[in-house]
């Protein structure tokens, strides 16, 4: 029976001790900017309690997602487009948020993820050589569409993006 490490649970297998205090340390500053944003926005304390959670999530989820051991994990043999489209599926933060901030409208949560699903569709669509140049120009694009989005969760759509479409959905490169 193998033993299973925080580390490899949370971020991947065999990810090493520089990996895992990037990714710790991005998740615990996003949680903490995300809670200073919702607290300075007078939100309750669930919603400052449930923010901080999915900030630690997507901002240290990012930086998981760009490791080498992620990389390796997420993109080994056997993995498909469908492995991939099911990961930024579940990705049903924005409808939480909708839930527990009022001044996060139902819809805006719904285009957030829409964007982040139609983004992987697209992505997963493109020939391999233009995936992470088609990956950056959604993106580009997908952050220029006006949201109602409160201050307090604006880091929001961006990150999540990055996390599933510029992270994610790009295996690792060759090294040359």
């Amino acid at each position: 029976m193998t033993t299973r490490s925080i580390g490899d649970l949370l971020i991947a297998p065999g990810a090493s001790r520089g990996e895992q205090l990037i990714c710790y340390t991005t998740a615990a500053l996003g949680a903490a900017g995300s809670t200073a944003l919702a607290v300075h926005a007078d939100l309750s304390l669930l919603a400052v309690i449930v923010i901080a959670v999915i900030a630690f999530d997507l901002c240290g989820g990012a930086v998981v997602n760009s490791t080498a051991s992620a990389k390796r994990h997420f993109h080994r043999a056997g993995r498909t487009h469908w492995h991939h489209l099911g990961f930024v599926a579940i990705h049903v933060q924005p409808f939480i948020l909708a839930l527990v901030v009022p001044e996060f409208p139902w819809c805006s949560a719904a285009a957030v993820y829409l964007l982040a699903l139609a983004g992987a569709v697209t992505i997963l669509s493109t020939p391999a050589a233009l995936r992470r140049p088609i990956a950056f120009a959604w993106v580009t694009l997908a952050l220029l569409f006006p949201l109602d989005t409160p201050t307090a969760l604006v880091w929001m759509p961006p990150i999540l993006l990055i996390k599933l479409l510029l992270a994610h959905l790009q295996p690792e490169e060759a090294r040359r």
